[in-house]
């Protein structure tokens, strides 16, 4: 399967350029997604997250708190290391065998911290990034989540530089602009993995 790592800081508007890779028919693999429903009310991580960090980080209904718990391992790099040596091999597994089940020409594997993340580089024939300014990524980021400038900047800086994930990019979408301008990207770029996969399978 041709498989293309998509990846951005927060705030970048990856969201928005799988949802079109998805209306153009590209399967997607979204590892944030595949985190929450791990850890949603009955999630199979639920228990161990329950037993790890306590009943504290579970909401009344039955999810992991995630607001707690961002503040928690971002505060804490113990906390931060257990969550992701719980989580990371549970996404993993699950992306897997959703790439496998793929019937489409590609797949858009979505993976947030895909250049922080050594080993997942090589389950990947290309890498895209999703670029904004860090400004408007904080601005997008403070519309849709209430969280502060200071908080959102801190977690920017937890993140690899955009210079760092722009040298790791074989292709760039460059969403400073509109979601037009946006669309019209992704759909150039969906010609070119289509093509690419027709190549990679010949």
């Amino acid at each position: 399967m041709f498989v293309v790592g998509l990846t951005g800081g927060i705030g970048s508007g990856k969201s928005a350029a799988a949802e079109e890779f998805a209306r153009l028919g590209a399967t997607v693999v979204d590892t944030d997604a595949i985190a929450r429903e791990l850890t949603e009310a009955g999630g199979a991580a639920l228990p161990q997250v329950q037993r790890l960090f306590g009943k504290a980080f579970i909401t009344p209904r039955g999810a992991m708190d995630r607001d707690a718990m961002r503040k928690h391992v971002f505060s804490d790099p113990t906390a931060k290391q257990a969550l992701e040596r719980l989580l990371h091999p549970m996404i993993r597994a699950e992306a897997d065998r959703r790439i496998a089940a793929a019937k489409s020409p590609y797949v858009v594997y979505v993976v947030p911290l895909l250049v922080e993340s050594g080993g997942q580089r090589d389950r990947v024939k290309r890498i895209l990034v999703v670029d904004a300014p860090e400004e408007l990524q904080v601005e997008r980021v403070r519309a849709r989540s209430g969280l502060s400038d200071k908080e959102i900047r801190s977690i920017i800086g937890q993140q690899a530089s955009r210079q760092a994930r722009l040298a790791a990019g074989d292709d760039v979408i460059d969403n400073a602009g509109s979601l037009d301008a946006l669309r019209k990207q992704v759909a150039a770029l969906d010609v070119r993995y289509r093509k690419m996969a027709v190549s990679a399978k010949s």
